[in-house]
């Protein structure tokens, strides 16, 4: 039997593979988006670089995007609780990174909490609120967002996230709980947003980037790690990058997920 046609195949599924990743390059940027009802729900992100290692981790930075609207206009209804989810592949490291606590935060700005956690900062962003006060026109409000290390809570390691709005004057501390389970997005950052935001504040959607390098004893050491899961016939392919979910008070939950490309040399 002629070799050939197998040949072929493998050429033409090298040939697919580069045009799906020229694709996806492309329009990389676009992200993904999900209807359920009146609800939508959008998602962006990339990692950077884009070149990791197969067998060893990769330091590597990630940067988010995700808005939450209604088709028809109406009010935002209230998130009660926010999880994103990362490749079970990737990997995240606190070994000799400073340690910040709710305490320290609570009532910061964030020039305040820069300045008294700023060596356990891992991240940073902007959030987006739709703000509705009875008898008001609604309006929206931006929040900074810094992102640090923060202690363990019940085993698990934990992020604390500082939010800060000017107007109206506003700082809340919301804890994510770092954990691992099975799936392709094995590594998951939630936390339940605090009731006491009011059921005027609602959250329509955030930016957030999530990377840090720092020594510790002498070694480079990364918050944040990949590697490029492809097999070792390619140069290039795609895994699951994120998965951000939504849970709204009632219970009802809508997300989405993103694929996006890397090299491997």
């Amino acid at each position: 039997m002629s070799a050939r046609p197998a040949t072929r195949l493998r050429v033409v599924a090298v040939l697919l593979l580069a045009a799906a990743l020229t694709v996806a390059v492309a329009g990389g940027a676009s992200g993904e988006r999900k209807q359920s009802g009146n609800l939508i729900v959008a998602l962006r992100g990339r990692i950077s670089p884009l070149e990791l290692a197969r067998g060893h981790p990769t330091p590597v930075h990630l940067r988010l995007a995700s808005t939450l609207l209604t088709s028809d206009q109406t009010a935002l209804p209230r998130v009660k609780r926010l999880e994103v989810g990362l490749p079970t592949k990737g990997s995240v490291s606190t070994r000799g990174l400073s340690v910040c606590t709710v305490r320290r935060l609570r009532n910061a700005t964030s020039k305040g909490a820069l300045n008294t956690c700023g060596a356990a900062r891992v991240g940073h962003g902007v959030a987006t609120t739709a703000v509705a006060l009875p008898g008001q026109p609604a309006f929206t409000a931006r929040a900074r967002l810094l992102v640090f290390n923060g202690p363990r809570r019940m085993g698990h390691r934990s992020l604390l996230l500082h939010a800060y709005s000017e107007r109206p004057p506003t700082s809340v501390v919301v804890p994510f709980r770092l954990a691992r389970r099975r799936g392709e997005f094995g590594l998951t950052m939630a936390a339940d947003l605090p009731a006491a935001l009011g059921p005027w504040l609602r959250l329509a959607g955030f930016r957030l980037t999530l990377g840090r390098r720092y020594s510790f004893r002498g070694r480079r050491q990364s918050f944040l790690s990949a590697t490029c899961p492809i097999p070792r016939r390619f140069t290039a392919g795609f895994f699951s990058l994120a998965k951000v979910t939504y849970t709204l008070v009632g219970g009802r939950q809508i997300g989405t997920a993103i694929t996006r490309s890397c090299r491997a040399p």
